[in-house]
């Protein structure tokens, strides 16, 4: 009788927790290392950890592969004299008898499900350009035909990535890169008081149930049916264009694969839709290196829960243009009338000021400076219909940065359930973006300030003494956008 087929959970997110508390015990510092490599193990794809030797990166390696069930593990370092029959197995001395040029991969690379593969571009060209097909299709040209391989994730290590076509060709196929150093200072002691644990690969207490193969069939299943929200493809094209812009190219490929990836991490957190908090992973997969990797994260944490429609400097034009026609409605004056309603003038001769000015000015030969004309000393004065007209148009400045203001507020809550809720989120990337959002949030609260003073000074603007006046042009400004 054949067994039963055990039944594929639901609830992803309790399924996976306690595999990676128990992956991560004993580890130093390499939490997020370790849960994008089973990440991207789990979406099908490679990691590339590129650091100094002594890091922990085999252990790593290693750890990945105890999440799955019945998995067959290879590991090899890679040397400038690494020969086929190390990675590949050895030739088939019946087969070549046969006249037929096979191998057998029994218990080598073509039949593992986890790989470690350290110091990956040590090999020569001829092993590099074997394996790219191997990670790429899982399939190995062996003799005439090619052998289906079982392959779910290679882990590679390098030092450093070496700059030539096939060493290109070969790091592009690897999906997620991180650069793995030593722990800091802060983690020295700990890595000293469990370096057994550490080194001998294991966690420490018994592995929870490890993925079985269907398992992994069916997290595949909910992760093509998880949904590409508009505005994450929006984020994903101007990133690409932005990386473009520097000179960064990401190979079409990289981006179809990045997405399947970002629906994965989804789908292993129960959701049906990737979150645009989710591009914290993005960094891993479109850049080379650390430094790379940071100036991405920090363009995303600028940009991620900010909208266009209510980013600060668009806002602060909006309120600087109230600000200076309010500025220019109090400088204002008026000609000067009397009661009888002519224009009131004045011996500018008497303001011994203006007349010296003027005589330096003009010369005062015939005596201009003694001249009567028209006073400006008046302030101007408004009528309720202009003040209503101000106010009203603030009104709308102000009710907009309300409405802001608590769409920010929803995107801090969205991005602190994400923290809250996500197997996958960097730290780093999580203070980056809080803190830019507290940034924003904090230039909406001084911009709300701005406009309702501006919106007072507008209704102390001195009044006609009688009269509805008229009501003026709006001030011009950016057009608010939704």
């Amino acid at each position: 009788m054949a067994p039963r087929a055990a039944a594929v959970p639901h609830d992803w997110p309790a399924r996976l927790s306690p595999i990676l508390a128990a992956l991560e015990e004993g580890l130093v510092e390499r939490r997020l290392p370790l849960r994008l490599a089973l990440l991207a193990a789990l979406s099908g794809e490679h990691t590339l950890l590129i650091g100094p030797p002594g890091t922990a990166k085999s252990v790593l390696a290693r750890r990945v592969h105890l999440a799955f069930r019945d998995a067959r593990y290879f590991e090899r370092l890679l040397t400038r004299f690494t020969v086929p029959e190390e990675l590949f197995g050895p030739l088939s001395i019946r087969a070549l008898e046969e006249d037929r040029y096979e191998r057998h991969t029994a218990g080598f690379l073509p039949d593992a499900t986890v790989a470690f593969i350290d110091e990956v571009f040590k090999a020569n060209s001829a092993i590099l350009n074997a394996l790219l097909t191997l990670l790429n299709e899982r399939e190995f040209d062996n003799g005439a035909g090619r052998q289906q391989c079982p392959l779910v994730s290679v882990i590679g290590a390098t030092n450093a990535v070496p700059e030539d076509e096939v060493a290109e060709a070969f790091f592009d196929r690897f999906l997620v890169r991180l650069s793995v150093g030593p722990v800091s200072a802060g983690g020295f002691e700990r890595l000293m008081l469990e370096a057994a644990s550490v080194a001998s690969g294991e966690p420490g207490a018994a592995l929870p149930a490890a993925l079985s193969a269907a398992e992994r069939a069916a997290l595949s299943q909910v992760a093509q049916r998880v949904a590409l929200p508009d505005d994450v493809l929006r984020h994903l094209g101007a990133l690409r264009v932005w990386l473009a812009e520097r000179g960064n190219y990401v190979s079409d490929r990289r981006w179809v694969k990045l997405g399947q990836l970002l629906r994965t991490a989804a789908a292993c957190e129960g959701r049906d839709r990737v979150s645009a908090w989710d591009l914290a992973l993005a960094p891993y997969c479109v850049a080379a290196d650390a430094a790379e990797q940071g100036e991405v994260a920090e363009w995303l944490a600028a940009r991620l829960g900010v909208r266009a429609a209510w980013s600060p400097p668009r806002l602060t034009r909006i309120v600087e243009a109230f600000e200076a026609q309010l500025t220019a409605e109090r400088a204002a004056n008026d000609l000067d009338y009397d009661e009888a309603g002519r224009l009131r003038f004045s011996a500018i001769g008497q303001a011994q000021e203006q007349a010296e000015a003027l005589a330096g000015a003009i010369g005062d030969a015939k005596g201009g400076a003694g001249a009567l004309r028209m006073s400006y000393a008046r302030q101007r004065r408004y009528g309720p219909l202009h003040i209503r007209a101000r106010t009203r148009q603030i009104d709308e400045l102000l009710e907009r940065i309300a409405r802001y203001q608590r769409e920010l507020a929803a995107e801090r809550a969205a991005l602190a359930d994400w923290m809250a809720g996500s197997l996958w989120a960097p730290s780093r990337f999580a203070e980056q973006a809080q803190a830019a959002l507290e940034g924003v949030a904090a230039a909406l609260d001084a911009l709300h300030v701005r406009a309702r003073e501006a919106r007072a000074g507008f209704e102390s603007l001195p009044r006609l003494a009688e009269g509805a006046g008229s009501a003026p042009e709006p001030v011009a400004h950016e057009p608010f956008a939704d």
